[in-house]
């Protein structure tokens, strides 16, 4: 069976056409017209009081766009609810949030907030206003939805007015909504029909010649309520003693629905009433479907009748082809039906799966199935959807679909076992998938068996042949997933050289992962060289199988493994190069471009450009989190902390690390620079030393530990507690040293250079600190000799007055005489170099060397613009500073002048 992938059903987003036969509501219509100047139209009363015909009158004649959406129980879900408001906001502006329907197939997907605040900002750029009507909203409401609907209404731009139809009221600020003015509401009092209006209606539409007695009656019982009234006059069609029908039409509302409903089914033909009480499991009535259940042949007949008749009927497109039960009558139908045909509605439910099926419309054939307890039937669907499923990023709703299976079912079934293991595992759920891929190895083991013999369901294996032959390969690298985000490295460096036995050559999306997953292995191992030589070669593979978007978030990966190796201009190159290919894409807004910014901003603020790092990352905020990888919420606060470091803000560094330990989020990547050891670090720039001991304590760290590259960063952060402890002390210092020694050579012996530089730095403080200038200058010596082809600034400058203090006598010793310079200068008034500062002006930043670089070439203005992914008041910005600290006028004059000074 082929299930291809199904976008949102066109009839959620169906306006209701008036009926023909409507009593005019002009003193509601005016109401609604009124209050399109406030944010918020509620319209809450009871069921049956006529608010989407009421609704669907005022849409055809309003002078605005309107966009529509009818709500069930099966969106509460913020995100399926975010899917519906872009889908229903297309119908009126075709290209709307393209870009926030791509976030939404993100595994994970981004925060609800994040994805709604795009929204909310495309919204606010419509040239034109428009309204957004939520029908149905009580089927959904939970307080997650609330919030998201809060948030809508709280920031919604003026283009926009929403319109709410529900039960009951949402949990909003309704009453601050009313101290604004923002506020129209509707609610059962408003509704109900008057006398006239309920006279129009059961004489005019529904056909009856009641006295104005029997009117008065009827509505003064039914107290104006629409559906009572409608119930009461199809009770009454045929009946010869209609006033004594009315006189004995009294009694608690609460029974009126179930006593109308039965009167009016009691007197229908017995083929009417089952085809009425059968089709009561299908949440959308459509004519052939309808026959499939029923076993009748007239569907669509039957519907055009009902409505034609005015049953509780509603159609959901212009073609009267789709049709759904009004969702009263739809509950009473059931009830009525699981007393009537109890044994029935699991064959009903069979049989709307199997037409579902065969019409591709995957979701509702697994619903059914599930709902009719064919667990066979609705295991095939859910192997046979998965493809899709994943390629859509739906591993979410697959898992609810498999946890609705028996145990026994999915155990057996080696395909979906592993379909399950990989659900667990895109949703965090880590610990689950093993017990689930064991299953699938122990079918694997037991294949043999004949999948048509008569062995019970409990004893053997089901398979999907066409996925059956793939699965060796699967397991190996669900378990090399499983084992890396674990941990275990061992186990994930050998199940992922086992996929690339099994899996042939041309299988290049496995083989990509696999050897991605061997990347991580090295990295996590401190194997760096080793590291990015697999990783891009299985990013190379990712590509090669057209996964573009997967190797662009990729790129962030390569770049952090640069950055460890020392290599900032190479990382630099690898987000510029991920922002071009995204560019080529034709969607420069790829998820994982935000995080490329961030990337860019922490490289920019190292090598002491801190206005560039804050145009980054300005950039990357504008992007937003649903186009950032699941760690960007964690990493933008932890480069923003860290140029609030640079610019001294101490404070302000320390709250947003909070803030990103908060939203942190484990993932396949190792977490070399845990956020807890950066909090570490300004609380010693606080001189809050007793928390960083505490935090030392806490860690178990100590300097005779065996070294570990997970571990380094805290290592190195260990020794700067230890050095601020005993600035002086030449015992615990040398123990330090000591230990930083050890720290070096590990780092050396596997390259890594970013730490090495570091580590260098503070041995070079500490021989400065117990006054062996000549050992520490020999350190320094060293780490500005590793620092200087990559231009490192921030890594010197950070470390304050000691490290002004030495970068003087560097100076004053002819060690490194430019590069100090550039040190000397980015320190300002707390450490100025004032003999540097005597020699040359002002440096170039790293920015404005790119920006130099391109003068030199025969690229314009805006060429160099788009080459630099800045905009053109920012170049003129650039070249005037660059004019300015070069003493010229134009860019040949300032290319020679930057070789003569090799400033370029």
């Amino acid at each position: 069976m082929n299930i291809p992938e199904l976008p949102v059903l066109s009839t959620k987003l169906y306006i209701p056409q008036p009926r023909t036969r409507l009593v005019a509501r002009p003193r509601l219509i005016e109401r609604l017209k009124a209050g399109m100047g406030r944010k918020l139209t509620l319209i809450s009363a009871s069921a049956g009081f006529g608010k989407t015909t009421m609704i669907s009158e005022w849409a055809a004649g309003c002078e605005r766009p309107v966009a529509w959406v009818s709500l069930d129980e099966r969106d509460k879900d913020s995100l399926r609810l975010l899917t519906l408001l872009v889908a229903a906001l297309q119908t009126i502006e075709q290209h709307f949030g393209e870009a926030v329907m791509r976030a939404i197939q993100f595994q994970p997907p981004p925060e609800a907030e994040s994805m709604l605040t795009m929204l909310l900002n495309e919204i606010s750029t419509m040239p034109f206003e428009f309204v957004l009507v939520l029908d149905d909203y009580h089927a959904v409401g939970d307080r997650q939805i609330d919030y998201t609907i809060a948030f809508l209404v709280e920031h919604l731009p003026p283009q926009m007015h929403l319109v709410i139809a529900t039960r009951e009221n949402p949990q909003l600020s309704l009453s601050r909504l009313r101290a604004g003015g923002h506020l129209t509401e509707l609610h059962d009092t408003d509704l109900r029909f008057t006398a006239g209006e309920a006279a129009e209606f059961l004489n005019q539409v529904m056909g009856l010649h009641l006295s104005a007695e029997d009117i008065d009656a009827l509505e003064h019982r039914t107290e104006g309520w629409i559906a009572g009234l409608q119930l009461a006059a199809l009770s009454m069609q045929g009946r010869n003693d209609i006033p004594a029908f009315i006189r004995s039409f009294a009694g608690d509302n609460r029974y009126i629905v179930d006593y109308l409903v039965e009167e009016v089914l009691q007197r229908q033909p017995a083929d009417v009433r089952n085809f009425l009480l059968q089709t009561s499991i299908l949440d959308r009535l459509h004519g052939p479907l309808c026959d499939a259940v029923t076993g009748q042949n007239e569907g669509a007949a039957r519907l055009q009748s009902l409505e034609q008749g005015s049953f509780f009927i509603v159609p959901l497109d212009d073609r009267r082809q789709w049709y759904r039960y009004h969702h009263l009558f739809g509950e009473v139908l059931s009830i009525h039906l699981r007393t009537d045909q109890p044994d029935l509605i699991p064959e009903l439910h069979r049989r709307a799966s199997e037409w579902y099926g065969r019409h591709g419309s995957y979701a509702e054939a697994i619903g059914h199935a599930l709902a009719a307890e064919d667990f066979p039937r609705a295991a095939d669907l859910i192997e046979q959807a998965w493809a899709t499923m994943r390629r859509s990023r739906q591993e979410s709703a697959v898992l609810g679909w498999i946890q609705a299976l028996p145990k026994e079912i999915i155990r057996h079934r080696p395909v979906l076992s592993v379909e399950y293991a990989w659900a667990l595992l895109a949703v965090g759920q880590v610990e689950g998938a093993e017990e689930r891929l064991r299953d699938a190895e122990r079918c694997l083991e037991n294949s043999s068996l004949d999948r048509t013999s008569e062995t019970s369901a409990t004893d053997m294996c089901y398979v999907d042949e066409e996925e059956f032959r793939r699965l060796p390969g699967t397991i190996a690298g669900y378990r090399a997933a499983y084992a890396q985000a674990m941990g275990d490295i061992p186990a994930a460096i050998t199940y992922s050289k086992r996929v690339l036995e099994l899996v042939p050559a041309d299988d290049h999306l496995r083989r990509g992962a696999a050897a991605a997953l061997l990347g991580l292995a090295a990295w996590t191992s401190g194997d760096l060289q080793e590291a990015y030589r697999m990783f891009s070669e299985g990013m190379a593979n990712v590509r090669r199988a057209g996964n573009i978007s997967d190797a662009i978030g990729g790129s962030i990966a390569l770049a952090d493994i640069n950055i460890a190796l020392g290599r900032l201009r190479q990382a630099m190159d690898i987000f510029q190069n991920g922002l071009l290919l995204a560019a080529e894409m034709g969607t420069p807004e790829t998820r994982g471009t935000a995080d490329m910014y961030v990337g860019m901003s922490e490289l920019s603020r190292e090598q002491g450009d801190l206005d560039a790092a804050m145009q980054h990352l300005h950039r990357s905020q504008e992007l937003g989190e649903p186009m950032g990888l699941p760690q960007y919420p964690y990493r933008w606060r932890v480069a923003m902390a860290r140029i609030r470091q640079s610019q001294g803000d101490l404070d302000g560094a320390l709250e947003l690390l909070q803030e990103a330990e908060q939203r942190y989020v484990g993932d396949f990547f190792p977490n070399v620079r845990p956020v807890w050891a950066l909090k570490a670090r300004v609380w010693l720039a606080l001189n809050r030393w007793s928390e960083a001991a505490e935090w030392v304590h806490e860690q178990g760290l100590s300097t005779t530990d065996d070294l570990h590259y997970l571990r380094e960063f805290e290592h190195i952060t260990l020794a700067r507690v230890l050095l601020h402890r005993h600035p002086s002390n030449l015992a615990p210092i040398q123990e330090t040293l000591d230990f930083l020694e050890r720290l070096s050579q590990a780092a050396a012996n596997s390259g890594r250079t970013g730490s090495q530089i570091e580590i260098l730095i503070l041995q070079a403080l500490a021989h400065h600190s117990r006054g062996d200038m000549s050992s520490a200058l020999a350190s320094l010596e060293r780490a500005l000799t590793l620092a200087e082809p990559e231009r490192y600034v921030r890594m010197f400058a950070d470390e304050g007055q000691p490290m002004a203090a030495l970068l003087e006598a560097a100076w004053n010793g002819g060690i490194c005489p430019n590069y100090v310079r550039l040190l000397l200068l980015s320190f300002g008034k707390e450490g100025s170099g004032s003999a540097a500062k005597k020699a040359v002006g002002e440096p170039l930043s790293e920015r404005e060397r790119d920006v130099l670089r391109l003068l030199k070439t025969d690229l314009s203005g805006p060429e160099i613009a788009r080459e630099l992914h800045v905009s053109l008041n920012t170049l003129r910005t650039h070249t005037k500073n660059i004019y300015d600290k070069l003493e010229v006028n134009n860019r040949r004059a300032a290319v020679r002048r930057a070789e003569e000074l090799d400033d370029l």
